[in-house]
């Protein structure tokens, strides 16, 4: 396929992209020269955000058309890169709140219009299973990934750098949003998931729920079940006069929800024989499945490559690192191209 609007040569080096991420709350831009990063801005709305117990539309949308243009700008100067030197532009095109996203699509076609260089359209999702490769650069496919955020669980054979196969999935709700459900119904503060974690360092994991499709699913998973037992137990301890310890709901809930998910990553790694396990979204950026993930990777004898908390929530960095996987492909987009609220995890 042509793209008119390409004036600039492919660098014969490694390229520099900048990413540019505006699909929920986050607006954020990152410079990476081949997967080395330079740059890593971020202006988020969540503060304002929380006033309402999670993200309005309309307050993001505003918020992503406010700074867009300053975060890029700050991102290319601490790069130290000008504009004119940028080999093509990569940016979350969905899923994700689609006036949030038109905000940032918009901004990047534009952007790479006037500069003749590639536009990279970029599935969120693929940016949160790319932000591995900025913590190794070593890092090549094969390896099995666990993906866990606010929209998506799942656990993914990553068998090349363009290609994968999902191996199992959430059947209902994903594990970041259990986390806001169940935040909401122990009175915690948006979003959701820091304070559960914050919560559970104060409590027991004592109270038993269920473990999601523990013994059966094959590599699915089912929160639905879990929140609605957090809830009832909530709900009892109350009709019976009782106060409801939320530390020790926060670390029972903690629990249920995340050593399965360890435990069948390890065990698709295994059952696929690849030797690398890799992390990305949201709920990656809990302390307590880092710590138990790295624990059961080491006794099973697998390498743990794991992105920095920063580049597990929200993020322009891991969308330029898909970018570059975009790029060396030659997969490119049309300036036609339009934002998407969801896109099937394929």
């Amino acid at each position: 396929m042509q793209y008119p609007y390409i004036k600039k040569a492919a660098p014969k080096g490694e390229p520099l992209i900048l990413g540019i991420e505006s699909s929920c709350d986050e607006t954020a831009a990152a410079v990476i020269r081949g997967r080395t990063l330079l740059s890593d801005e971020i202006a988020s709305s969540a503060s304002v955000q929380a006033l309402y117990g999670g993200v309005v539309p309309e307050i993001a949308s505003r918020a992503h058309t406010d700074a867009v243009d300053l975060v890029v700008a700050r991102a290319l100067e601490n790069a130290g890169v000008k504009k004119e030197q940028l080999d093509a532009v990569a940016v979350t095109y969905g899923a994700g709140l689609l006036g949030a996203l038109l905000v940032g699509l918009s901004f990047a076609k534009g952007f790479a219009y006037a500069l003749g260089i590639p536009l990279i359209g970029v599935d969120h999702i693929r940016g949160h299973l790319a932000a591995a490769y900025l913590e190794d650069e070593t890092l090549r496919p094969p390896f099995m990934t666990l993906l866990a955020s606010g929209g998506h669980t799942a656990i993914i054979h990553t068998v090349a750098e363009t290609q994968f196969e999902v191996l199992g999935g959430t059947l209902d709700d994903a594990a970041g949003e259990a986390f806001d459900k169940v935040a909401r119904v122990l009175s915690l503060p948006y979003p959701g998931g820091p304070h559960i974690e914050a919560a559970a360092r104060e409590g027991k994991a004592n109270i038993r729920l269920p473990r999601m499709l523990k013994g059966e699913g094959g590599y699915n998973f089912s929160y639905s079940g879990l929140k609605t037992a957090v809830i009832n137990h909530c709900h009892t301890a109350q009709q019976r006069g009782e106060e409801v310890n939320k530390a020790d709901v926060a670390a029972s809930f903690q629990a249920a929800a995340l050593d399965i998910l360890v435990k069948k990553t390890v065990e698709a790694a295994k059952e696929k024989g690849v030797s690398t396990v890799t992390a990305g979204g949201g709920v990656i950026a809990n302390g307590y499945l880092r710590e138990n993930l790295s624990r059961a990777c080491e006794e099973a004898g697998l390498r743990l490559v794991l992105p920095v908390r920063k580049h597990c929530t929200d993020n322009a960095a891991m969308i330029a690192a898909e970018g570059l996987v975009q790029y060396r492909a030659g997969n490119f987009s049309p300036l036609s191209l339009n934002a998407r609220a969801s896109i099937p995890l394929r």
